[in-house]
């Protein structure tokens, strides 16, 4: 089996447009949540959000593009372009017809489903765009990579809520880990912050009105995001003989279902996950020294998932820093693991653990090391990052660092 290093990243989201600014507001604990400007603000209950403002798409693509773009595709070009501008890959005929694009998303094209959901019920529109299909479609984002690249490998989309992203990232590391594949492109990208997403979500009452505090015993529910992480994986070999930098070594992953409830999480499930990305990626659980967190703020997640750290790490967990960086970023729901993904790079590559900002008071069923509100210097040789979706399915990535 062949080793699968990352030798590119890119991403948009509410801390930066690139990944130095990104890393940098998690270095500085900064938070991006803040006052949703989307139409309709007023009639909603929840009103925050990690919204990318003073966004113009026009700026980034040409207006026929946009035809064709929902919002969460264009994050998604633009953080492809990011991550593979930095790998200097260049996709030759030859490799172009093996390498592929498997990004995660949960809601599709939210933006163009709520537009033409107005036209239709509310201003009375008999018709509708020819091009709103392909373009609120799940598999927008993979399809255009794909064209704008002309990576013509395996390619598809992977759509399981807030664990699409690890799943595509697992799934992208299968291909090259098989040598099906010497690249891959991967990640996951979203874009819900719209008038339904953010009523859809309201509904299921577990979201705050004031912030995003993981862990805290003050916290009071999840913040929504809005953005893409994406990523160059590839073979060791390959990265290593046209001299690559390498960012950081895919070790292994884990994929398990709960099958117990379709919105409370199971901590024997999550517990049997992490520990099967352990068993996979053949690191010791004393060797893991960071765990980027689901960490979601709301008290069934955070319990839950401490708990489920416990029981997988045993005597360890009380030495491991874990930290959620949705306390900054918001919930990128299926792009939300690609994103959280950098900050895992953070800790291994630079020495750095992004902190759970927002951090008040102890919670005696979180009693982690949960890095409170300011960055830390450590050195990392292993770290997890964490997944756990509604479906009770749970996607753990297992990193190294580069040697």
């Amino acid at each position: 089996m062949k080793r699968v290093v990352i030798t590119g990243a890119g991403t948009i989201n509410a801390l930066g447009r690139d990944v130095p600014s990104t890393l940098a507001a998690m270095r500085e604990g900064r938070c991006g949540i803040g006052p949703l400007e989307i139409r309709d603000v007023e009639r909603l209950g929840i009103q925050i959000g990690g919204q990318i403002k003073d966004y113009d798409p026009e700026t980034a693509f040409a207006r026929q593009d946009l035809a064709l773009y929902d919002r969460f595709t264009q994050f998604a070009l633009i953080a492809a372009r990011e991550a593979i501008g930095q790998s200097g890959i260049e996709f030759t005929e030859e490799l172009s017809l093996r390498a592929g694009v498997i990004l995660g998303n949960s809601g599709g094209g939210m933006t163009t489903t709520d537009e033409n959901y107005r036209a239709v019920y509310e201003e009375g529109k008999n018709r509708v765009h020819p091009l709103v299909v392909p373009k609120l479609m799940n598999n927008a984002a993979a399809g255009h990579v794909s064209m704008t690249w002309g990576l013509r490998g395996p390619s598809f989309t992977v759509s399981s809520a807030c664990a699409s992203s690890n799943h595509a990232m697992a799934q992208a590391f299968q291909m090259v880990q098989s040598g099906m594949a010497p690249v891959m492109v991967t990640g996951g990208s979203e874009a819900m912050l719209c008038f339904g997403g953010v009523k859809a979500w309201e509904g299921l009452r577990v979201m705050s009105k004031d912030g995003c505090r993981p862990f805290s015993a003050n916290r009071n529910g999840m913040v929504q995001g809005e953005g893409a992480g994406i990523f160059v994986f590839e073979e060791l070999e390959h990265a290593r003989a046209r001299g690559a930098e390498i960012l950081a070594e895919i070790a292994g992953y884990a994929m398990g279902s709960d099958a117990s409830d379709i919105v409370m999480p199971s901590r024997e499930g999550a517990a049997r996950t992490i520990a099967g990305a352990l068993a996979n990626a053949r690191i010791a659980p004393e060797e893991i020294g960071y765990i980027n967190a689901h960490g979601t703020g709301t008290t069934a997640n955070d319990r839950t998932e401490c708990g489920a750290v416990a029981d997988a790490f045993g005597a360890h967990a009380a030495r491991l820093m874990i930290s959620s960086t949705k306390s900054m970023h918001g919930h990128l729901i299926g792009g939300t693991g690609a994103v959280e993904l950098l900050a895992c790079i953070m800790a291994l590559r630079d020495g750095v653990i992004a902190p759970t900002i927002g951090y008040a008071e102890p919670d005696p069923d979180c009693p982690l090391d949960v890095v409170p509100n300011e960055a830390r210097e450590a050195r990392v040789d292993a770290a997890l990052s964490n997944a756990f979706a509604f479906g009770g399915l749970n996607a753990v990535i297992a990193l190294r660092r580069a040697v």
